[in-house]
């Protein structure tokens, strides 16, 4: 029978060190070096919050508490130390942060690593992508060089720095989950790297970093049901923060560049309808009058698919390329026209401030309409001066609204609904109840279709599938 030897102990009593390969060893060794290299461009930062106020409602959402917990429930004016991070990236001192971090804060405060404080004054903030910069005075500081987060891979090393709980200078280590990260409603302007490297409260503002000790992010939120880690992190990429901070620095706000176009993800069933190889791009849905977009010939139901040779992943990949644009930049912006390629010159443009029931139905029998299609589930009328105003659109507006749906059919399924306005079939414009029959009854049985929706002044278009 065999004696069982603890892990670690020779037979003889005495510890012998675990068997490892030079290779591992010098990967451990790199991670040291990495974390002595960068740590000290991390800070701490505390501030003292403005006068009471009421919570906004969303505070106590249970989806913007999955991200931030209970971090902002305190508004009572006090200090609080070790709220959060920053990172150090000039010499004479531009710390990047999160905006939450120094939002109502009167008084700003930054630890560095080795023991120094400074009051730090408010340069500029941005909410819209949760990025603010602020400065103290002070030279010679540690800094992170930048990375190119654009060239980020999936399973890449990713290493985060911060102050998670006032713990300062803590360091964890995962990979990056994803890239190119939207519609997770943190921000306005989101195209988040997702990462598993440990991220809790008061790591906001704090660095992620590359196996080369490279700037690719700043940690912003965290996906919690607890408040705390639960191995999704979420960071703002390293070139749109540097966007967004010379911008701040420079005039103070965020200048974005703009296109003047409303634009729609690529479904699978869009891209059959538009000839597409695959569900990349952005469809365009509307187009503003007199915008870049209009004067360079794009036109609604192009699909943009790369603007200056990089290619579109879908809708908030566009708007989030070209709000990086400097305006009057002249861009090259390639788009998917009735089934061919065609490459469109473009100036961009400064983005604007101000950018952002109906009656009984007529049934088939009312307007002639003998529909064995998909038309069958859907109740129209003609869109006249008084709907139209109920509906917030102008008088002027053409097309038909949808005063009923089918429970359960192809078309409500689609996302059809009562009090849209129907502008198009297959690409041939609506004006009124008349056109609507003559198009619907030529449509086949088990035909699926293209429709052009106006909800409210916003167009999008959708596809009902006979399957």
């Amino acid at each position: 029978m065999h004696k069982l030897i603890p892990f670690g102990q020779a037979r003889d009593g005495k510890p012998v060190p675990p068997r490892v390969t030079e290779q591992l060893a010098q990967t451990g060794q790199a991670f040291v070096e990495i974390a002595k290299a960068v740590t000290p461009a991390v800070v701490n930062i505390s501030t003292v919050i403005k006068s009471p106020q009421q919570a906004a409602p969303f505070f106590d959402d249970p989806f913007f508490r999955r991200f931030f917990g209970d971090e902002f429930r305190e508004f009572e004016p006090r200090k609080r130390p070790g709220l959060a991070s920053g990172v150090i990236v000039s010499v004479d001192g531009y710390i990047v942060t999160n905006n939450h971090v120094v939002s109502n804060a009167e008084q700003i405060k930054v630890l560095l690593s080795d023991k120094r404080e400074f009051k730090a004054k408010l340069i500029g903030a941005d909410p819209k992508t949760e990025i603010a910069v602020i400065k103290i005075d002070a030279n010679d500081l540690p800094i992170i060089v930048w990375s190119d987060s654009d060239k980020l891979q999936v399973g890449e090393f990713a290493i985060a720095v911060g102050n998670p709980f006032g713990l300062n200078q803590t360091v964890t280590m995962g990979i990056i989950s994803a890239v190119g990260r939207a519609n997770v409603g943190v921000a306005e302007y989101e195209d988040f790297i997702q990462t598993d490297a440990a991220i809790n409260p008061g790591n906001s503002g704090g660095a992620l970093v590359n196996i080369r000790g490279e700037l690719i992010g700043v940690n912003t939120a965290i996906f919690s049901q607890s408040g705390g880690y639960q191995g999704i992190g979420f960071a703002v990429p390293s070139n749109m923060v540097k966007a967004v901070m010379e911008s701040l620095i420079k005039s103070g706000k965020v200048v974005r560049g703009w296109l003047g176009v409303a634009v729609q993800p690529i479904t699978s069933e869009l891209a059959q309808q538009f000839g597409l190889k695959d569900a990349k791009g952005a469809l365009v849905s509307d187009v503003v009058k007199g915008s870049p977009a209009e004067k360079g010939g794009i036109q609604r139901g192009d699909v943009i698919v790369s603007v200056n040779g990089k290619e579109i992943q879908d809708s908030a990949h566009l708007r989030n390329t070209i709000a990086q644009m400097p305006v009057a930049a002249k861009v090259k912006v390639k788009v998917v026209r009735d089934k061919a390629e065609k490459a469109l010159d473009i100036v961009i443009a400064e983005l604007p401030k101000d950018i952002a029931g109906t009656g009984r139905g007529m049934k088939e029998e009312d307007s002639g309409g003998n529909y064995e299609n998909i038309f069958a589930d859907i109740m129209v009328e003609d869109l006249t001066p008084d709907i139209a105003r109920q509906l917030n659109l102008p008088k002027a507006a053409k097309g038909v609204v949808v005063a009923g749906v089918e429970r359960g059919s192809a078309a409500e399924e689609a996302g059809l609904k009562r009090g849209d306005v129907i502008e198009e079939i297959n690409k041939q414009r609506i004006n009124n109840a008349k056109d609507y029959r003559r198009i619907a009854s030529k449509i086949k049985k088990g035909e699926s279709v293209l429709l052009l929706i106006n909800r409210r002044g916003n167009t999008f278009y959708i596809t009902i599938s006979a399957d």
